[in-house]
């Protein structure tokens, strides 16, 4: 065929690799054959380490056991003045006010202090201990406050035996984990406590709930787990509801019944939990550069290695991107904050937003197709995918999961995290929701400590 023959028909492409150069074609009316081809990846250091962090990941096997007083599970809250939080170590001196505000609230729900002006004085003097949850074998959304009092949910991962904390998540509006401090707040924490937390830990004695595949319907009916629960905080009220009905009586029954209900994302804490459980197995292994956690606690954002076990990679945090609550703007926000990232390390929030693309609109993160393309370009950054946890808008791929520094670095593409939007002040509560992003530099310093001889 002559060359000019050619350029005067249709134009006919056939594309070879990323496909979203052939949706564009396709948009423009072009007629498109799509050849789904990747270059062969030449090996890496770390990548028999990393199979073996896949291996132990995958195998989890999470299950909700049981609701405990924090003092019980973690006993050096009961030897101390110490208070938990979530992200990286910090001081007192550097803490964000939302963090600043939750403590001050949970000094006085200790009964360390009479109220919140003396709680600030007993914090700021040096009388209480700081710590973070994860070297507690603990998480906790936003703030992440936990202290002694307070009663954790126990997920147990029957693989390998061990077993992980979280708080119990206190509904919407002003809460603790957004920096809520006042009366309202604390009784709540309060009910939560003396009736509702004994209640939930008698019902999951009898019946522990097993993780795995509610989760996995969780994602067949639109949840992502980080900023829509609605699905899997319905499912588990309906796999709580017989054993709560035998154990509790009618009072106490309607209000925690009507708690869950009321609250879509009672199941976040849940899904944190098992977050941790499934991935702290993977701690330790010799050159595996897979994330074992990622943090942020309204200052710095904290990630560690398997590779490099319980040492900490931190940069500054940076602000999320979003949508605000009538009133509000990105001027009244405070820096990305919480240990909720743990779910982007295991291939939930933002790396499935594919199977949730209503979260991708309630977070100005766009539509439907911005949803599918979050999810491909965190596979990007994986080591593998989760098959028991499927999509299925991508054809029911399972969601990328195992965060490999070595290729966010090479990408330069910095992990996606769904997240709430806190007050910068104290006592605010949550201002919105978005994205936010995790800082390069944490990788970087990580890829370096791996590399080093």
């Amino acid at each position: 065929m002559a060359i000019d023959a050619l350029l005067r028909g249709p134009v006919r492409v056939v594309n070879v690799g990323l496909e979203s150069f052939a949706r564009d074609l396709a948009a423009n009316g072009a007629a498109v054959a799509q050849v789904d081809w990747t270059p062969p990846r030449i090996s890496q250091p770390g990548d028999s380490a990393n199979a073996e962090a896949l291996r132990r990941i995958l195998a989890a096997e999470p299950v909700l056991a049981d609701v405990r007083r924090a003092g019980e599970l973690i006993p050096p809250l009961d030897a101390a003045r110490l208070i938990l939080h979530a992200g990286p170590p910090i001081g007192w001196e550097r803490m964000c006010g939302p963090m600043r505000g939750a403590i001050c609230g949970a000094i006085v729900f200790e009964g360390w202090a009479g109220d919140l002006a003396a709680a600030e004085k007993l914090a700021a003097s040096g009388a209480v201990e700081f710590a973070p949850n994860h070297h507690f074998g603990a998480v906790g959304p936003m703030t992440g406050i936990t202290t002694r009092s307070m009663p954790l949910l126990v997920v147990e991962n029957r693989a390998f035996a061990n077993r992980t904390f979280c708080a119990i998540n206190e509904g919407l509006g002003k809460v603790m984990r957004f920096g809520g401090n006042d009366a309202e707040v604390l009784a709540r924490l309060a009910w939560l406590r003396d009736e509702f937390g004994p209640l939930l830990g008698k019902a999951l004695r009898a019946s522990a709930v097993a993780l795995n595949p509610l989760i996995a319907r969780g994602l067949a009916m639109g949840d992502e787990m980080h900023q829509r629960n609605v699905a899997c905080t319905s499912l588990l009220l309906r796999s709580l509801a017989p054993t709560l009905a035998r154990v509790g009586n009618a009072h106490s029954l309607e209000k925690a019944f009507a708690f869950i209900a009321g609250n879509d994302q009672f199941f976040l804490n849940v899904a944190m939990a098992m977050g941790k459980s499934i991935l702290d197995p993977a701690r330790g292994i010799e050159g595996s550069s897979v994330v074992t956690a990622m943090a942020r606690n309204g200052t710095d954002f904290g990630i560690r290695v398997a590779g490099r076990g319980d040492e900490w990679f931190t940069a500054p945090v940076e602000m999320p991107k979003g949508l605000y609550f009538p009133g509000f703007s990105a001027a009244d926000a405070n820096p990305d904050i919480g240990d909720s990232a743990i779910l982007e390390a295991i291939g939930l929030g933002a790396f499935s937003m594919a199977a949730a693309p209503a979260v991708a609109g309630f977070i100005g993160a766009g539509g439907f197709a911005d949803a599918l393309a979050y999810t491909r370009a965190m596979s990007e950054l994986t080591v593998g995918q989760n098959n028991t946890w499927a999509i299925p808008a991508l054809e029911f791929r399972g969601v990328p999961i195992g965060i490999d520094v070595r290729r966010v670095v090479e990408t330069g593409i910095q992990p996606a995290i769904n997240t709430g939007i806190a007050h910068r002040r104290a006592g605010v509560g949550q201002v919105g929701a978005g994205v936010a992003r995790a800082p390069l530099a944490c990788f970087e310093k990580a890829l370096r400590a791996l590399d080093r001889p």
